[in-house]
């Protein structure tokens, strides 16, 4: 991406519109109008060959006459003229277009992708981006720019409005006109030739003039690229987004290129955004995180002058998921000498509905220093002789001095106005007109900081000893895919799994009964009978499997009864043998179920739940994006409802969770590493005091003949990078990727740095890192940043780090600014040419055009070691920094290819 070529998007200084017109139905007459009719200050430059002016403004025959080269082009022209009139305006200079095409919604499906391909091709030798074809433009209050159909202007604020729909770009214009809501930008993608969501986001992540960023998402089709934009953004500003159907893919499932609602969700989530259901509560949601203070925890106390109001806002918190707030001994003495004896329903604190002002004040107070409340909300109803402004005023002196969240529902008040209301939101104490509102205010809140912290946990390791094979596995799954099959056998199934260390139960296949009695005898009794059969996929729903078998003659007889039963339900059905399985009972066992699919946009995710028959009553389970970690792996069994169970919950005995979590992980890797799996279903899989036992597997494979093998939207860990070195000493090393798991590791790397190495590092003094912030430099995302450790077991085999290269790429990839930093007892033994020489090797492959640094000018160890490995150092001395530069790649010719 172009940062030029955005600016010339979002802040252009002047605008060309091609093919204005003066017919007032025709888009460019539209353009014209929204353009002059704004504040925009910069020359706006109609281009139309049979006229003359347009509303007293000069117009042009051609790109070519214009008096000055524009930042921005709206091109209004007819469909086959778009991509000549794109490449007229990248040969004169224009760094981005707006694509109106009047008559392109009526083209054919296979038309309008010839037609884009022809606007991509024509782009490129310039650069020039594209916003479009199709769609409503955008608008940029702040500067006064309306190049949009729109039929009103919007109000300057500080939130970012992306739209994928035309319709609802319009439908919250007004909307927002009628709350007096402003916005930072407002743009519709149109068909999204060119530009993205993720281009628009990583611009306006570092844009000073958004606060937040609200999405309106149908569908993705660049999952990685839209999840790595989203990760970034969000650790920077409150990201929120509605996606419409819900509901109503429940009702009909979407289409093969779709992908599904519950992916799409956990996307979100795992990206740090906050879903919202609908377009007011995308608003109500964005000034609440703007306003209100981070949250500690998910505990609300409420305090009120209504009872029943307040015994409302506590049910409406219930039934949303949220938590009342404990009051501790402490507090609830404190309530009782300010309210007297009869002020306590848990979390809810009744003044009486004549408290004045002061008891408002004195009762916050109290609720505030409660340890179990992490935010208060204090419902007021009126009542004749106390005053809501003086309420307010003494809400808002208690809630300055307070770190914790204060928000305040004053029944009966206009929501747009009232003293009351402003002295509270200039105070930043959001406001709500209902109680229901304020406490889903609150639950968005939560559920926001829950995603939040999804992006700045430590991951608990994996053990040292888990190995997994992905070759062997490989072969398996290749081998049958030669032969024509799609579906592994029951053996087949779990030996792929083994080789990721999943442990399962024994299997034969057998072709007959006498071949099932053998392999009985081999097993060891009981053991589980079941027929094999293609048109058969679920057995277990036509008889087809006998459990507890406990002899020769009994699997005799259940492997014929079984037999007969399944063809007396599937008449005609190929029967090709019989699985015969050990029984894997043990004891405080729980069944549950683990499955892997592909999503055809955000590709492979994980499926965990309640397993065996009780899955199809109560339809427990959750999703989670591949890769996981251990952490990732218990937030996704702590998502479900049977993990109450699985954790020792009503007297039970608790179940190995941290083998659960592993087997999760290791079923992720699985589907991960192999491109030509489609479907793993492990049901089902006996989670017990010791540990995990696979029951049983099915393991699918993609008919693709080539299956894309970036299909991740999220990037895993690029294990291919790690390289093992020996520095100058003789001591071996390992060079690899950092991982989240490094975190306490890094902490300790810091405690070996002294007080100048740390200066030439961050340019400054620098006291000790939090965990967010140690979390912002282990949890990389590894599409476009890169940070390659040197590590050595230290003592107790626990992983120890003797220095550091990282590398943050533009997310054009034109540019990566590299820092290093090696432990100050390491020096000298040659680790920092290292580490350099690696982090060069990887930009170079990448495609980076240029790497970059500073060192400050005392630092001359780190200018000469540039400078031995090909960099310029400039030396800035005014600033009292070295510049240092190095090209990677062979410069395009002129006029080749994008900046």
């Amino acid at each position: 991406m172009s940062a030029r070529s955005l600016d010339a998007l979002f802040r252009p200084n002047s605008v060309a519109v091609v093919g204005a017109s003066a017919d007032p139905g025709h888009v460019g007459a539209v353009i014209m109008r929204n353009l002059l009719g704004g504040k925009f200050l910069g020359p706006v430059m109609p281009v139309a060959p049979d006229l003359a002016e347009i509303d007293g403004i000069t117009c042009y025959k051609s790109v070519d006459t214009l008096p000055l080269t524009p930042d921005l082009a709206v091109i209004c022209t007819g469909p086959e003229s778009v991509p000549e009139t794109l490449r007229e305006l990248g040969r004169r200079g224009v760094g981005a277009a707006v694509v109106l095409p009047p008559g392109y919604a009526k083209l054919e499906r296979e038309a309008k992708r010839t037609l884009q391909a022809r606007m991509l091709e024509a782009a490129a030798p310039s650069g020039i981006r594209i916003l479009g074809p199709s769609g409503m433009g955008l608008l940029v209050p702040g500067i006064g720019l309306n190049c949009s159909l729109a039929n009103r202007d919007a109000r300057p604020g500080r939130m970012a409005f992306i739209s994928q729909s035309a319709s609802l770009f319009t439908a919250v214009l007004d909307w927002a006109h009628t709350k007096g809501i402003g916005f930072s930008h407002i743009l519709s993608l149109g068909d999204r030739v060119d530009l993205k969501y993720a281009d628009i986001l990583d611009y306006m992540a570092s844009d000073p003039n958004t606060r937040s960023i609200l999405l309106y998402v149908e569908t993705i089709t660049d999952a990685r690229s839209f999840m790595s934009a989203s990760r970034a953004a969000a650790r920077n500003k409150p990201l929120l987004v509605v996606r419409p159907g819900r509901r109503l893919w429940t009702l009909f499932p979407p289409g093969p290129e779709d992908g599904r609602d519950e992916v799409y969700d956990e996307a979100f989530r795992r990206a740090g955004m906050l879903r919202v259901g609908e377009i007011d509560t995308l608003f109500d949601a964005a000034e609440t995180l703007a306003r209100a203070r981070p949250l500690s925890g998910d505990h609300l106390a409420i305090l009120t002058n209504g009872g029943s109001m307040g015994i409302m806002a506590a049910d409406a918190l219930l039934d949303g998921g949220g938590r009342l707030a404990p009051f501790d001994p402490d507090t609830g003495t404190a309530l009782s000498a300010l309210l007297g004896p009869n002020w306590q329903r848990q979390g809810v604190a009744d003044m009486g509905v004549d408290a004045a002002p002061a008891l408002y004040a004195e009762s916050l107070r109290a609720l505030l220093r409660a340890p179990g409340a992490n935010a208060v909300l204090v419902v007021h109803v009126p009542f004749p002789g106390v005053s809501p402004e003086e309420t307010a005023r003494a809400i808002a002196a208690v809630a300055a001095k307070t770190s914790r969240t204060v928000l305040a529902c004053f029944m009966g008040y206009d929501p747009a106005g009232g003293e009351a209301l402003t002295i509270l939101n200039e105070a930043g104490v959001p406001t709500y007109a209902t109680p229901d509102q304020a406490v889903s205010a609150f639950v968005q809140l939560a559920r926001y900081r829950t995603n939040q912290e999804l992006l700045m946990e430590m991951p608990a390791s994996l053990p040292e000893a888990y190995a997994p094979d992905p070759e062997a596995a490989r072969a398996v799954v290749e081998r049958a895919y030669g032969e024509g099959r799609l579906t592994l056998t029951d053996p087949e199934a779990k030996e792929v799994l083994g080789y990721y260390g999943v442990r399962a139960v024994a299997s034969h296949i057998t072709e007959d009964i006498d071949d099932a009695v053998a392999a009985a005898d081999a097993v060891g009794y009981p053991v589980a009978v079941k027929i094999i059969s293609p048109d058969i996929p679920k057995p277990f729903d036509v008889g087809g499997i006998v459990l507890d078998v406990a002899g020769p003659e009994a699997v005799r007889e259940a492997a014929a009864a079984a037999r007969e039963r399944a063809l007396t339900h599937v008449p005609g059905a190929r029967l090709e043998g019989y699985v015969i399985q050990e029984m894997g009972r043990r004891a405080g066992a729980h069944e549950v179920t683990i499955q892997a699919r592909v999503d055809p946009v955000f590709g492979p995710y994980v499926v965990f739940g309640q397993g065996g028959l009780a899955a199809r009553v109560t339809r427990d389970k959750a999703v989670a994006l591949t890769p996981l970690n251990m952490s990732l792996a218990r937030d996704l069994v702590c998502r479900t409802r049977v993990s109450a169970t699985l954790a020792g919950g009503g007297g039970q005995v608790s179940v190995d969770l941290d083998a659960l979590y592993l087997t999760l992980n290791q079923i992720s890797q699985c589907v991960a590493d192999l491109e030509r799996v489609a479907a793993i279903d492990i049901n089902p899989l006996l989670a017990h005091p010791d540990g995990v036992t696979v029951i049983g597997a099915t393991i699918r494979l993609s008919p693709e003949p080539q299956p894309d093998p970036h299909r991740l939207a999220i990037r895993p860990y690029p294990r291919e990078l790690e390289e093992k070195a020996v520095l100058r000493n003789g001591r071996p090393v390992l060079l690899r990727p950092i991982r989240p798991e490094d975190e306490p590791a890094h902490f300790d790397f810091f405690k070996h740095l002294s007080a100048e190495d740390l200066r030439y590092r961050f340019f400054g003094v620098v006291r000790d890192l939090s965990h967010a912030e140690m979390a912002k430099l282990t949890q990389i995302d590894y599409e476009r940043e890169m940070a390659f450790i040197a590590t050595v077991p230290g003592q107790g085999g626990r992983p120890e780090t003797l220095g550091v290269v990282r590398a943050s790429t533009r997310p054009d990839n034109a540019t990566a600014e590299f820092a290093v930093i090696v432990r100050s007892d390491q020096k000298g033994a040659g680790l920092g040419r290292l580490l350099m020489e690696k982090i060069i090797r990887y930009c170079r492959e990448r495609g980076t055009r240029v790497l970059t640094g500073q060192a400050l000018m005392e630092n001359s160890g780190m200018q000469g070691l540039a400078e031995k490995l090909g960099f310029s150092v400039v030396r800035n001395y005014d600033d009292e920094v070295a510049e240092m530069r190095l090209p990677l790649q062979e410069p395009p010719a002129e006029g080749t290819g994008r900046p």
